[in-house]
């Protein structure tokens, strides 16, 4: 017989405020209005993502105590942050670059598999009365997303001053998803 987990006041409300960010995440990255800048086009769905990441890991510093975790929640604003702020930044001159329509529909096509994949994994979260889980469950797929969209677009002729951005995010969120591999397991509730 299965029996479901009842979950604890601070494990609701901590997933209520998860579920609201991925919602607004997804209306925000799925949102947008395409243009004929594939350089462009990444920052204006990467920024709602990297907002995502913040907001959730506000969320989980409201709840842990887990040292190492909140360690990490707040390296991964501080990084949002500055990421957010490099794409703004280059988002004038990335704007300029456009690329053919076969470039985009190729680009379009893929970024749409990877938005799948990852609205549909961050939404399986464990629910199992460890937010600190739950959190790692969530923001693997959440990071994830971030490089297969990086890598996709470095496939692309780009804006220069963006590459460099996605470099970063890619070595980061890496870095970022193998951490909370190894957390894992000392984190199951």
């Amino acid at each position: 017989m299965n029996h479901s987990c009842r979950l604890s006041d601070n494990t609701k409300r901590y997933l209520d405020r998860f579920y609201c960010i991925l919602d607004e995440m997804t209306v925000a990255m799925t949102g947008v209005e395409w243009t004929e800048s594939i350089s462009y086009d990444f920052i204006i769905q990467m920024i709602p993502h990297h907002r995502a990441a913040i907001e959730m890991s506000q969320n989980l510093l409201q709840y842990t105590t887990n040292v190492s975790l909140q360690n990490m929640a707040e390296n991964i604003i501080e990084e949002q942050m500055r990421g957010i702020e490099q794409m703004q930044a280059a988002m004038a001159c990335c704007s300029q670059l456009c690329n053919s329509e076969q470039e985009q529909c190729l680009y379009r096509r893929r970024v749409d598999q990877i938005m799948d994949t990852m609205f549909m994994e961050m939404g399986r979260v464990c629910e199992c009365n460890c937010i600190d889980h739950d959190f790692m469950k969530e923001m693997i797929p959440h990071h994830e997303g971030a490089v297969r969209m990086a890598e996709n677009a470095l496939k692309f002729e780009l804006c220069p001053e963006l590459v460099p951005i996605l470099e970063r995010i890619i070595r980061s969120q890496r870095r970022g998803i193998g951490e909370m591999r190894r957390m894992m397991g000392c984190c199951r509730g």
